[in-house]
C-alpha cells in the first residue's frame, strides 16, 4: 500500500514546492511525523484490533453517545469519501505513467483508462482473504524489485555535486521557506500514507497486539530510508532542474542510465507498483463501512457477507464503483483533498483518542504502549496541523464544507 505510484511521481511536485534539492527536507520531517502518528496507531490498533479500526477508536474514545457517535460517524463519512479518493489517486498516477509508454493517450482516455484499474481491482477483492493474501505478496516482491533496482542505478551513478546543488538562499528561514517545507511534507505523507492500513482489517490478523505494531514501525522505517535513497539516487543523476520538469521521473532516471529500453521496463514495473497500492487501499477501507453496519451505525447494506466466501461484498463494489468515479478529478486535487479531510475528521480525533484511553483503561487493556508518551502524540498532532496550515486555503475551505456536510 506504501510504495503505489506516489514515490515514483511525486519528487517533481515535492521539488517544485521547495524549488530545490531542500525539498528532501520534506521527506525527512514526512518520516518523523509518520513515525510518531505510527506509535499513536499502534497503540490504539493493538487494543482494539477490529476490521474498521478507527471507527472503534473514535466510539471508544469519545463514548457511546452524543459526541462519540458524531465522531465517529464523521470518520465513516471521511472513510466513505476519502477510501475513493486514495484509490483513485493511485489509479490516475497509474494512468498519467502508461501515457511513457503510450503517449498517444491523452484527456478522457486516460480517465477511463485510472477507472477501469478501479474496476479491475474490485473484482480481483470480490474473494476471499487467503486468495488476497497470496496476490499481495506476489505484488509486494515486485514493487521492492523496482525499488533495488532504482537504489542501485543511483548507487553506481550517482554524483554528489548534482545531488546536493541547491539554489541560492534555499535554506534562509523566511515564510517562504516553512510554507514550501510544509507543501513538501504534505506531498511526502501523501508516499507515506497506509502505514496504518493494517488496523483498518484489525480483525483478519494474527497476534494482533504483536503483529499491528510490528507492521505499521517496521514499515515506516523501511520506506523512510527506501524512499530517502531513491529521491537522492534520482536528483543526484538527473539535476533538480530537470527532474521538476519531469512528467515520468523514474523511467527518465532509468532511460538516462540504461537507454530507452531500461525506461520502458521500469514504467512497466511502476504500473504494477500502482496497480498493487490500488489493490491495497481498497482492500481496507472496503471494510470501514462494513464494521459500522454489522454494529447498526450505517447502512444495513454494507453489513452483507458473500454468501460462501465470507467478505464484504457489498461494500467492496460500492467503493470500487465510487473510486472509479473521482478519476475524473486531477491527481494534485486528490492529494490535497485526502490529506485535508483525513487530518480534519481523524487524525487530530485519534491523538486525542490515544490521550483519552490512557486515562480510562488500565494498563492491562492497552498490550502496547508507545514510548516516550505524550512526546509521539504531540509531535504528530503539531505535524498535522502544520501541514493543514501550509495545504491552502482552498483545500481547508473544501475539508470545511465537507466536513460540514457529514
Amino acid at each position: 500500500n506504501m510504495v503505489g505510484i506516489g514515490p515514483f511521481i511525486t519528487i517533481p511536485l515535492a521539488l517544485a514546492a521547495m524549488g530545490g534539492s531542500q525539498a528532501m527536507l520534506g521527506w525527512i520531517v514526512g518520516a518523523i511525523i509518520s513515525l510518531c502518528d505510527g506509535l499513536v496507531w499502534a497503540e490504539l490498533g493493538a487494543a482494539m484490533p477490529d476490521s474498521g479500526g478507527p471507527y472503534y477508536y473514535l466510539l471508544e474514545a469519545f463514548g457511546p453517545r452524543r459526541l462519540g457517535l458524531l465522531i465517529s460517524f464523521l470518520f465513516l463519512w471521511q472513510a466513505v469519501l476519502i477510501g475513493p479518493i486514495t484509490i483513485a489517486s493511485g489509479a490516475v498516477g497509474f494512468a498519467q505513467y502508461a501515457n511513457y509508454l503510450l503517449p498517444w493517450l491523452h484527456g478522457w482516455q486516460m480517465k477511463a483508462l485510472a477507472a477501469l484499474v478501479c474496476l479491475f481491482n474490485t473484482v480481483l477483492l470480490y474473494r476471499d482473504i487467503k486468495s488476497i493474501n497470496v496476490l499481495s505478496i506476489v505484488m509486494w516482491i515486485v514493487v521492492m524489485g523496482t525499488g533495488g533496482w532504482i537504489l542501485l542505478g543511483g548507487f553506481t551513478h550517482f554524483n554528489a555535486s548534482l545531488a546536493f546543488q541547491f539554489p541560492p538562499n534555499a535554506f534562509h528561514l523566511s515564510s517562504q521557506f516553512f510554507l514550501g517545507l510544509g507543501a513538501a511534507t504534505l506531498i511526502a505523507m501523501y508516499d507515506y500514507s497506509g502505514y496504518f492500513n493494517v488496523c483498518l482489517i484489525g480483525a483478519e490478523v494474527r497476534e494482533p497486539a504483536r503483529n499491528i505494531p510490528r507492521a505499521i514501525l517496521i514499515s515506516i522505517a523501511v520506506i523512510a530510508v527506501l524512499y530517502l535513497l531513491m529521491n537522492f539516487s534520482i536528483i543526484g543523476v538527473i539535476p533538480w532542474q530537470q527532474a521538476m520538469q519531469s512528467k515520468a521521473i523514474v523511467a527518465d532516471f532509468v532511460e538516462k542510465i540504461y537507454g530507452a529500453t531500461g525506461g520502458k521496463i521500469v514504467a512497466l514495473l511502476i504500473l504494477w507498483a500502482a496497480f498493487g497500492s490500488v489493490f491495497a487501499i481498497l482492500l481496507g477501507y472496503s471494510r470501514i463501512p462494513y464494521a459500522a453496519a454489522k454494529d447498526g451505525r450505517f447502512f444495513a447494506a454494507f453489513a452483507r457477507l458473500h454468501p460462501t466466501k465470507h467478505f464484504p461484498a457489498f461494500s467492496v463494489v460500492i467503493m470500487g464503483v465510487l473510486s472509479a468515479l473521482a478519476c475524473l478529478l486531477s491527481l494534485n486535487d486528490l492529494i490535497n483533498s485526502m490529506l485535508v479531510l483525513q487530518i480534519l475528521l481523524q487524525f487530530i480525533a485519534q491523538c486525542a483518542a490515544v490521550v483519552i484511553l490512557r486515562k480510562k483503561w488500565s494498563t492491562d487493556r492497552r498490550p502496547y504502549r508507545m514510548p516516550l508518551y505524550p512526546l509521539p502524540v504531540v509531535v504528530a498532532l503539531g505535524g498535522w496541523l502544520y501541514i493543514l496550515i501550509a495545504s491552502g486555503w482552498k483545500y481547508l475551505l473544501v475539508g470545511a464544507v465537507l466536513s460540514g456536510l457529514g
